[in-house]
């Protein structure tokens, strides 16, 4: 057993640490006020070859996996950009994994080498509002039209709308109760983003301005029967295989904000002076930071354990979910103790740590909520009767 990376896996992380120390706190603070996709740092990584690090090398991608998308995944948000950095990359590392397991080759060739290069943006459209998690319930339509699709209803919770070009979408195809079971039914395209048969209108909220959250209202837009990804009604089954990477690099971002909210709290206990003595001389100051280190690092062996079953093609459901709900927990709470140790001063935005810990809920909420991992973990890993 092995717990070391390989001299390639950090040298990940290096090249990576040196692209984002060209977007400093200014940068991110500039994000966090003004809004605006962090274009900038989109194309550097892009420009960089880093866009497709977990795409097949035939489109543009690296061909790595899993182990290497988290690796890079948690030293954008460990850099300071937080989830407003990773957030603006998610689509490229896990996104278009259906494409890349199901999609024709001539989809593959199409659809994948515009979005590795940086040429193309995407958003993923599932949530709605009157459904949330329970995802077969789901009401917009894509009705079959000759050699088309024509999609109406609304998405909610979509983020990058504003600026995609592409668009990642799970419609129903077939009416729920002309369905054998309810996750029958449902059809998975990518297509154009037609924004003339489509309205976006943002949502204001906490944290992440950087990258654009929005209800997004389909009005009869066509979509060509050649964009639908596999075949039609399996379009459930087809986003399972992208929810486990979700959860692992969700998971490893979290740990790496809760690590610079860490590394930001700890610097500042060592400078601040009080009653002639650091802070971090006091056992009140120091024993909450070194927890967090501790719940941190242990929550990032269950991120890079679920990560490599994930690579090696193991089941990892509970692993990754689990990596999750700990990542969360413990970027969460070395967040809040960040602001916590600066005083008053962690509440001034001029000190970063309040945007981190506006971010680190993200992590917590999306994308599933702590209560459903519970439930897995109780039915699928205890063996638990089913709660709902």
């Amino acid at each position: 057993m092995d717990f070391a990376f390989t001299p390639e896996q950090d040298a990940i992380r290096v090249a990576i640490e040196k692209i984002c120390a060209q977007f400093g706190d200014d940068y991110w603070f500039r994000k966090d006020h003004e809004g605006g996709f962090p274009t900038e740092l989109h194309q550097a990584l892009a420009s960089a070859g880093w866009l497709g690090i977990a795409m097949p090398e035939q489109y543009g991608g690296s061909g790595l996996g899993i182990t290497e998308a988290s690796i890079m995944m948690q030293t954008i948000a460990r850099s300071g950009a937080g989830f407003s950095g990773a957030s603006a990359v998610h689509m490229n590392i896990f996104g278009l994994n259906p494409v890349v397991v199901f999609g024709t080759e001539e989809q593959k060739q199409r659809m994948l080498p515009g979005l590795i290069a940086g040429k193309e943006r995407a958003c993923f459209a599932v949530t709605e509002p009157n459904t949330g998690l329970n995802t077969t319930r789901l009401k917009t339509k894509a009705e079959r039209q000759g050699d088309r699709y024509i999609v109406s209803g609304q998405k909610v919770w979509i983020s990058t709308a504003q600026v995609a070009e592409k668009i990642l979408l799970l419609a129903r195809t077939t009416p729920i109760e002309d369905c054998p079971k309810p996750t029958f039914g449902l059809s998975l395209f990518y297509t154009d983003f037609d924004r003339s048969r489509v309205e976006v209108r943002e949502i204001e909220k906490m944290g992440r301005k950087a990258v654009d959250s929005n209800q997004v209202f389909f009005d009869g837009m066509s979509v060509p029967a050649a964009d639908r990804i596999g075949e039609e009604g399996k379009g459930f089954e087809y986003i399972l295989h992208g929810m486990n990477p979700e959860r692992i690099l969700i998971a490893a971002e979290a740990v790496g904000l809760g690590q610079c909210a860490l590394n930001r709290a700890a610097n500042y206990a060592k400078e601040r002076v009080v009653f002639d003595r650091p802070i971090g001389q006091n056992q009140g100051i120091q024993h909450p930071l070194a927890q967090n280190w501790m719940a941190l690092e242990a929550a990032n062996l269950m991120v890079f354990k679920a990560a490599w079953l994930c690579d090696q093609g193991k089941a990892c459901g509970a692993e990754s979910n689990a990596a999750k709900y700990l990542a969360a927990e413990a970027g969460f709470e070395a967040c809040t103790q960040a602001v916590m140790t600066h005083g008053g001063f962690g509440y001034a935005k001029e000190y970063h740590v309040e945007r981190y810990l506006r971010e680190s809920l993200i992590a917590r909420i999306a994308p599933v909520s702590p209560q459903l991992v519970m439930s897995f973990i109780a039915e699928r890993v205890l063996g638990l009767p089913k709660s709902y």
